[in-house]
């Protein structure tokens, strides 16, 4: 018997695979009436996906922590906007090695937090989890495609002058090989996914891979994350929280998503009030561009986050 938080995770996955196909076939409709997109519409697409994605990171305080006692509860708030501070400075101060180390945490979170989707899709259906062994084989290239193939791609350079010249030869003389491991991974992922017949983790990756490998960079990395990994994580947070729980086991799928989205609407707008205060007070580090400093901030909010979602992917990456 299906688990009612089944149409919820199957939500998730047509609507973040939905996401790459609608992306990539608008992209190849716009090649062929308009020719190449331009930088500065590339800015545009790219800075409203990454605010979509931002909610579902914005309720960690939600599902972390016991709001009583409420000391402790304080004491966590201060010390994840501490560690996201902190972690932002780094990034915007050591340009290039912070933005190295937000690639490499970003790139094993994304992918290990969608092996833990996939588990916990499976949990919802009472399916057998898939083993740690195949949940890493699918999690190394399902981070690493969307995160090191944009930042390596040749259109990179003219992205990268708008966002933050300081970047540009970020990977330096690395880039063509680092580009070309994460592929050759990826094709030993696929293979080895194939011969175990695990067919919709194949179907990831390929989704994956063209997005990636076709899209602008900027808009291949931002489509990933706001409609991709949040979507995916969005769908987790849902039998975490008591009421979204409690909706999707009536059978009330929308309201269930909804009451996970919403509370974390308000980090939209703080986002963006952020950017706006950080290039007005700091413009050495943060006056490039709004995109630049939005995702400052979006990374330096992924440290904590990273850190409050591990332990809940080592529970659904291991197995029953």
């Amino acid at each position: 018997m299906k688990s009612a938080l089944d149409s919820v995770f199957d939500w998730a996955l047509r609507w973040s695979r939905g996401g790459v196909i609608g992306t990539l076939t608008l992209l190849f409709l716009l090649h062929l009436t308009i020719g190449d997109i331009n930088i500065s519409t590339q800015l545009v697409v790219a800075l409203f996906a990454l605010l979509v994605g931002i909610p579902h990171g914005a309720i960690d305080h939600l599902i972390s922590i016991p709001s009583k006692p409420r000391s402790r509860f304080i004491a966590y708030i201060v010390i994840y906007v501490a560690i996201a501070i902190l972690a932002g400075w780094a990034i915007a101060t050591w340009n290039i090695n912070g933005f190295c180390a937000v690639l490499l945490m970003s790139a094993l979170h994304f992918g290990f937090g969608d092996a833990s989707y996939l588990n916990e899709r499976r949990d919802s259906k009472n399916q057998t989890r898939i083993s740690v062994f195949l949940g890493a084989i699918y999690a190394i290239p399902a981070g690493f495609l969307p995160v090191i193939l944009p930042l390596t791609d040749s259109r990179t350079q003219s992205a990268l002058a708008r966002i933050n010249p300081a970047l540009n030869g970020w990977a330096g003389d690395y880039g063509t090989n680092l580009r070309n491991l994460v592929m050759a991974v990826a094709v030993v992922a696929v293979l080895a996914l194939l011969l175990q017949k695990r067919f919709e983790m194949v179907i990831d990756l390929a989704l994956l891979f063209a997005l990636s490998y076709f899209a602008p960079p900027l808009i291949a990395f931002a489509c990933y994350f706001g409609f991709w990994h949040a979507l995916r994580h969005t769908a987790r947070l849902v039998p975490k929280l008591p009421a979204a729980n409690s909706m999707a086991i009536d059978g009330n799928r929308n309201r269930a998503i909804s009451n996970a989205v919403f509370p974390g609407l308000y980090a939209v707008g703080a986002t963006l009030l952020a950017a706006l205060v950080a290039m007005i007070w700091f413009p050495e580090e943060f006056s490039y561009s709004l995109l630049w400093s939005t995702l400052v901030i979006v990374w330096a909010l992924t440290v904590p986050h990273m850190i409050s979602t591990a332990r809940f992917d080592r529970r659904a990456l291991s197995v029953k």
